[in-house]
């Protein structure tokens, strides 16, 4: 993989993923534009790295001019889909009490590719709060009391230090990435350094 493409790979899964990659959010979204960058290679890089430390990449729908990158730590996704309100949430929109990570993970991507936009269940898979992702739905994306990394129908108190700890988790990690870290290699220092944020 060329140098340039893998270290702005590199700055752009830390802006987007930081939380996730630092290991205070299930999972995290990330869209990668073709003409810039191999993602099934850079996925592949990814994956051979820094699945060790329990983190994964996953192509979850092509688009057009683009592809939606899942990256995820396995144990608290799986943690998270194993929650009761979760379940419950997930069940209504169509999936399977019985499913494995994979085959929810499936079944979400054919979801997304089937509509236009996301699924609004996907916050449940990106770790926001059960009652925010139910006021969405409920709400149409209306009548929020905040907005932020996601629409807030719940506790405005927890989700103000949610966003906060996420902001220092970006900046945290860009920074380390400024000063030479190698995010693939690093991510286990890099989750050790979480005290000062």
């Amino acid at each position: 993989m060329c140098g340039d493409r893998r270290n702005d790979f590199c700055m752009k899964l830390a802006m987007h993923t930081a939380p996730t990659l630092l290991g205070i959010k299930c999972a995290s979204l990330i869209s990668i534009s073709d003409k810039d960058c191999d993602s099934s290679s850079l996925i592949s890089e990814f994956n051979s790295l820094a699945n060790v430390r329990g983190l994964e990449a996953r192509l979850l729908c092509p688009m057009e001019n683009r592809k939606l990158i899942l990256v995820y730590n396995t144990e608290q996704l799986r943690c998270r889909l194993s929650d009761e309100a979760a379940k419950r949430l997930l069940m209504s929109c169509g999936y399977s009490l019985s499913a494995d990570l994979d085959e929810m993970l499936d079944f979400l991507s054919g979801r997304i590719a089937a509509k236009d936009g996301f699924p609004h269940e996907i916050g449940v898979f990106l770790g926001y709060p059960i009652e925010d992702v139910e006021g969405f739905i409920a709400n149409k994306g209306s009548n929020f009391k905040l907005c932020g990394c996601w629409k807030v129908y719940g506790s405005v108190d927890y989700a103000v230090k949610t966003f906060a700890a996420y902001e220092s988790c970006k900046k945290h990690l860009c920074t380390r990435l400024r000063e030479g870290a190698d995010l693939f290699g690093e991510i286990g220092a890099l989750r050790s350094g979480l005290s000062g944020i």
